[in-house]
């Protein structure tokens, strides 16, 4: 039943990050204080594709009417309460069509877009705040092209989403990246050995460029710059060699690639968006750096630590930052709609919280500025005149 305001859904989609239970918590709370009700869309778009469209189903496995007592009661922890999913509902390959519509929709990839909106009018939802990453929100575009009331809000540890300065996630995954690589420094020193940490980061160098400006690390190599080994090789050799503990450190993007190499996959298999997963590049480079350490230390090869930091700074609680800007990015969230706005994403530019066109999200791609911000022949940050740069200093766009 309709309250006097109206229904607002909200879900979770891609990967989870600290920092979304704190914007679920956010969006509920200034809502339900508004006079809306609030419905939780559970694992992402999935939810909106698995649900029945009968009064007498049980869809509490899909979707769930939020309190204040329950956000309040998990708005302060990681990961998503509302479960996630990689589902674009517009990409469906037959084995994971839900049961009651297989007899609807049998060919090797299906558009369900037709059932979610369905969903939608079902549920009596006025507006929708997908909160995810640029795949995730990507489909919200699609979905505000059909007329839905979308308002957005950009979450990824890799802070690639085009239009905003900062996403949900991105602050713990740089505090968990330097903590982490702190802590291994103490294993490095002790065999004197080069440390090679793989960090988050598909096609944006974002999570691995700020830890290393920040001093984490030696060297950092990322997806927007295809580097060449030997160079990296001799780099962390003639750190190695000044550090009196005797090693040195490279952070290396998932999705990096060196001169005469490719994008390095764990699994042949994709996504619904397209995309395989990630992982090994760090392995890879440790070996081929090793091999290559002789022709830079009189001969003698140097041993190497790999470490693939990967979900260690995914879960957990979100810190200060994830804690207060997904807070702010809640009630603008709602601002917009009590202004009778959609097809808006809320962002952070240049220390101020403002709201862009959603369709931003599939217009333009977001990537380090390696002119500004990469000095390629030194693979490390070029570290420039810091006045008037947003707080975290990289801007994307």
């Amino acid at each position: 039943m309709k309250t006097k305001k109206g229904i607002i859904g909200i879900l979770t989609g891609g990967g989870d990050v600290p920092g979304l239970n704190p914007a679920i918590r956010a969006v509920t709370v200034r809502a339900i204080h508004e006079g809306y009700k609030v419905i939780g869309i559970r694992r992402g778009w999935a939810g909106l594709i698995e649900m029945r469209r009968d009064k007498e189903a049980d869809n509490s496995d899909h979707c769930q009417v939020l309190t204040e007592e329950l956000v309040n009661r998990v708005g302060r922890t990681g990961g998503t309460f509302l479960h996630t999913s990689r589902t674009r509902p517009s990409h469906v390959p037959d084995v994971n069509i839900p049961v009651h519509l297989r007899d609807r929709y049998g060919a090797p990839m299906n558009d369900l877009t037709e059932e979610v909106l369905k969903n939608l009018e079902f549920l009596a939802i006025d507006y929708l705040v997908p909160i995810g990453g640029d795949d995730t929100l990507s489909y919200g575009v699609h979905l505000h092209q059909k007329g839905v009331k979308v308002i957005a809000i950009p979450k990824t540890m890799d802070n690639d989403v085009p239009g905003t300065d900062y996403c949900i996630g991105y602050s713990t995954c740089v505090t968990r990246t330097i903590e982490m690589t702190q802590a291994l420094r103490t294993t490095a020193g002790s065999h004197e050995r080069f440390l090679i940490i793989e960090v988050f980061g598909r096609y944006a160098g974002f999570t691995a460029l700020l830890p290393t400006m920040a001093g984490a690390a030696n060297r950092c190599v990322i997806p927007e710059f295809k580097f060449p080994l030997e160079r990296l090789a001799e780099l962390l050799t003639e750190d190695r060699n000044e550090n009196p503990s005797r090693y040195s450190v490279a952070l290396v993007s998932e999705g990096a690639m060196f001169v005469g190499g490719e994008m390095s996959f764990a699994s042949a298999e994709a996504d619904m968006y397209g995309h395989r997963k990630l992982g090994g590049i760090g392995d890879l480079i440790a070996e081929k750096v090793k091999d290559l350490s002789p022709r830079y230390n009189q001969g003698r090869r140097v041993n190497v630590i790999s470490q693939r930091l990967s979900y260690l700074v995914r879960g957990g609680d979100p810190d200060a930052v994830d804690s207060i800007v997904p807070m702010a990015y809640g009630n603008i969230a709602l601002d917009l709609v009590l202004e009778g706005r959609s097809g808006r994403m809320v962002c952070l530019r240049k220390g101020e919280y403002d709201d862009v066109p959603i369709d931003i999200v599939t217009s333009v791609k977001k990537a380090v500025d390696i002119d500004k911000y990469y000095d390629r022949g030194r693979l490390r940050p070029l570290y420039k005149s810091f006045s008037r740069k947003p707080f975290f200093i990289l801007e994307g766009d």
